[in-house]
């Protein structure tokens, strides 16, 4: 996560299961063993995964006693992200304990790998207050954390969690959801890789959004499409479990308002400031009022300042500040704080400071020290003691079947424009995609497909642009004269809504030759080199 970043988007292959009969035979399940330091008492935290993916499934941990293995009676289900956890009390102490997982698949048992694991008793688990157990061993006697995303997994490598916890992080926030829909694929791939490794290693987890905002300037467009978002952020904390023990509020990263881009990526139009405030508020409080918990938002001052209006409603979130080049350890120093002058937005105090809970001071963090792969690592400090640090997480909710993210939900889809004119223009689809319930898809994409009989060569390409949750407009560029037949066809990778398709027919004459223009001979320049980290605190 980078404020004033730009985002770039990559795919996710999804594959199909095989047959009912095949299941059992190709499933694969995985587990890790960690022991978990625990003020309470000392604990195991046993975590992994079904592939292919089976929501629901029992896993059962069975221990292995005299050359046998036994049941215990630790079980779990697996999550609709396809992950499993256990946590449970440590015994036999220096001794060596065999376990593994076994899961129900149409009636076969599909195995883990056995894990063995040596536990030791370590003179913290005798701490008796959990807030002691947190310790003030960031910049400025804070907390110290980190916040991932799929940039801390270079060539899928993963994190070492126990790494991070020995080298003082206490909390991270995971990506675990995104508006677009391949952005929000890939979060989900490395926020249920993390989530179970990171708590099984001692650490606190949070979860944030990236949004993008809507293309609509109507009040009733925008809370749609705000409704639309907190809904899938919804599904996606239910599909990882809900809120346990260990989970810190989900939290809105909210720092970029363009609304319409061009071909090259430039932004072509900006939200005004009472639509990114409407936006935020009716997403903070849906998210709050679904799962009982106060969630958080992510920003920078200016854009608190510049992009949003002053409101006491807003204030009662908790603020994640990024604020980079101040150190946190020199006494005094705070984020969000003018040189000169004062930033006035919803978390100013009366003495011109932000009222933060969270400071990302850094996205230079000196990756590998904390054991991630990369080179660099969002680092954050926490405002408060080790009480208000557990009394944010406070609330825990599973989430019951209802509020579950629903699978291969059926949709409806209505083409509200269609415009084909000559071979020298695009020709542009409009299209509006809903639930059974009339609410917007919140995820998904459009595409046209060719009838084969019609189809021309070379492909056209396609340019898929979001106006809001479930309507795009899909550009179609290279079209030569001629009729043609096909179909529009609306896809949701994430198997959440069903696919959905309408017959799509029109006719392209022949228009304006292009009159090409000599190419002038590029002259080589030599890019400045730009260090981003200059200024910044490298911990």
């Amino acid at each position: 996560m980078k404020f004033k970043s730009i985002v770039i988007a990559c795919s996710l292959v999804i594959s199909v299961g095989p047959a009912p009969a095949t299941y059992a035979a190709q499933s694969e399940l995985s587990m890790t063993v960690k022991q978990t330091p625990s003020a309470i008492e000392p604990r195991v935290t046993l975590y992994g995964s079904l592939k292919p993916n089976k929501s629901g499934t029992t896993v059962t941990i069975e221990i292995e006693k005299n050359g046998a293995w036994n049941a215990t009676k630790f079980t779990t289900q697996v999550t609709r992200a396809g992950t499993w956890k256990v946590v449970k009390p440590a015994t036999s102490f220096e001794s060596k304990v065999r376990y593994r997982a076994v899961a129900l698949v149409n009636k076969k048992n599909v195995k883990s790998p056995m894990r063995t694991i040596a536990l030791e008793k370590n003179d913290d688990s005798g701490v008796s207050d959990p807030a002691l157990f947190i310790d003030l061993v960031g910049p400025g006697g804070r907390i110290h954390g980190a916040d991932v995303s799929r940039w801390q997994h270079p060539n899928d490598a993963k994190i070492d969690f126990v790494k991070m916890y020995e080298n003082g992080l206490r909390f991270v926030f995971i990506k675990a959801s995104d508006t677009t829909e391949k952005g929000d694929a890939l979060a989900l791939k490395y926020a249920a890789m993390d989530h179970n490794a990171a708590q099984a290693a001692g650490i606190f987890t949070g979860f944030y959004h990236y949004a993008y905002l809507p293309d609509v300037t109507d009040e009733e467009g925008i809370k749609r499409d705000a409704l639309a978002q907190a809904q899938k952020v919804v599904w996606r904390l239910a599909s990882l479990g809900g809120y346990g023990e260990k989970d810190l509020p989900y939290a809105l990263d909210l720092e970029n308002k363009c609304v319409r881009y061009s071909a090259s990526g430039t932004c072509l139009k900006n939200a005004t400031r009472s639509a990114v405030t409407l936006w935020a508020t009716t997403f903070l409080a849906s998210l709050k009022e679904k799962t009982g918990k106060t969630p958080i938002l992510y920003s920078y001052a200016n854009f608190l300042e510049g992009s949003m209006v002053r409101t006491k409603e807003l204030a009662q979130y908790p603020l994640w500040l990024a604020h980079y080049g101040i150190d946190p350890a020199k006494p005094g120093n705070q984020p969000g704080v003018k040189e000169g002058g004062c930033f006035v937005h919803s978390w100013t105090s009366k003495n011109c400071e932000s009222q933060w809970t969270l400071w990302q001071y850094s996205s230079c963090g000196i990756a590998p020290k904390y054991g991630v792969p990369g080179s660099r690592l969002d680092l954050n400090v926490f405002s408060g003691s080790q009480k208000s640090f557990l009394d944010l997480i406070k609330g825990i909710w599973t989430p019951s079947l209802d509020e579950l993210m629903p699978k291969q939900e059926p949709s409806n889809m209505l083409l509200t424009s269609q415009v084909a004119t000559s071979s020298d223009k695009a020709v542009t689809f409009k299209v509006n995609v809903t639930r059974p319930t009339s609410l917007p898809v919140v995820t998904g994409s459009v595409k046209l497909v060719f009838d084969a009989a019609t189809k021309p060569s070379p492909v056209p390409t396609q340019r898929l642009i979001r106006e809001t949750s479930g309507v795009w407009t899909l550009s179609v560029k290279g079209v030569p004269a001629g009729n043609y037949l096909g179909k529009l066809l609306y896809e949701d990778v994430s198997g959440t809504h069903a696919d959905a398709t309408v017959p799509v027919n029109f006719a392209v004459t022949q228009g304006p030759e292009p009159t090409p223009s000599p190419s002038p001979t590029p002259s080589p320049t030599k890019k400045p080199t730009t260090d981003g980290c200059k200024g910044q605190i490298r911990n």
